[in-house]
């Protein structure tokens, strides 16, 4: 596989400082050192899309069995202790929150 990126306004860049893509230490992968939008100009975490996504292959999360190993059974009780120890609270969204992503329900 290739990977091949251009602006699509090269001179958009003022000098090569601005410029943030290197190759990743793994084969056939992009490093981007920043925040990264999709149709939005101001993303506030790592990837920010603002529409769809679609995917056409398997998304990894940490709670994926696949990535974990030496999964065993626990003490339910000894876990059920824990969870009565827990703080749990409920909470609304706030208006403006939840009108940029969209949520009727807050």
């Amino acid at each position: 596989r290739n990977f091949f990126f251009q602006a699509s306004n090269p001179g958009q860049f003022e000098n090569d400082n601005d410029v943030l893509w290197q190759r990743g230490h793994v084969p056939e992968t992009i490093v981007y050192h920043g925040r990264v939008g999709i149709n939005t100009d101001a993303p506030d975490e790592a990837l920010v899309v603002c529409g769809n996504a679609k995917v056409m292959g398997r998304v990894m999360h940490p709670s994926d069995s696949r990535a974990k190993q030496n999964i065993r059974e626990v003490d339910t009780n000894e876990q059920l202790r824990r969870i009565t120890q827990m703080r749990l609270v409920e909470y609304d969204y706030k208006p403006e929150f939840a009108s940029v992503m969209g949520i009727k329900n807050t």
